[in-house]
């Protein structure tokens, strides 16, 4: 799971086309002679995608093995950020929406009267968020919740699988145990029997 790129932008009914105004890329993946066009893709989707997207709505669009997340407020400010596949929406989403409210209360309502050059405005806390939600599991208390479950679920099933596997064990102490009647060890035997029959998984 990776955060490709974050970008603000500043969208309007009077604007031809959404403006980026700070965008931050973790393009290391790419080689060195593939980043400038990596980077001028992102914010071709970017603006694209942003252009698409009603005030107050939040969409996510799917592209090859990409997924662009947008976010327009109600105010005109949008966001969009570019994520692989596996990434999940709703951490982008959280994302977007703390981004958005922290650079509204580091700027104010001047985005509003912005310069209409890309990247007009510098905002630092990009590579930070950039960096932060790489991991979504870490960001996101949510995510990091259900992941904890996830593993002791699994934990509890690899629990039960050793336990399983002892059974051979248990077969040969059930035959020598004075402590079950005939019966119970009937049962248990007829029991085993029906049981493997049917795989349990």
């Amino acid at each position: 799971m990776k955060v490709v790129g974050i970008t603000i932008l500043r969208t309007g009914a009077s604007l031809p086309d959404p403006i980026p105004m700070s965008m931050a890329c973790d393009l290391s993946s790419y080689g060195f002679f593939q980043r400038q066009g990596v980077k001028e893709m992102l914010t071709f989707f970017s603006k694209t995608f942003t252009k698409r997207t009603e005030p107050g709505q939040r969409q996510s669009i799917t592209h090859e093995s990409y997924v662009i997340h947008c976010y327009v407020r109600s105010d005109g400010l949008a966001g969009s950020v570019t994520t692989d596949a596996e990434y999940p929406a709703r951490v982008a989403f959280v994302l977007l929406t703390q981004l958005l409210d922290e650079f509204t209360s580091t700027v104010g309502d001047s985005w509003k009267t912005m310069e209409t050059s890309v990247e007009s405005a510098s905002f630092p806390p990009l590579e930070d968020y950039l960096q932060k939600y790489q991991d979504p599991a870490s960001a996101d208390k949510v995510t990091k919740i259900q992941n904890d479950l996830d593993e002791t679920t699994n934990i509890l099933h690899k629990t039960i699988d050793s336990v399983l596997e002892r059974g051979v064990k248990l077969d040969s102490l059930v035959e020598k145990s004075d402590d079950l009647s005939r019966q119970s060890k009937m049962f248990y035997t007829q029991a085993k029997k029906t049981n493997s029959c049917c795989v349990i998984s």
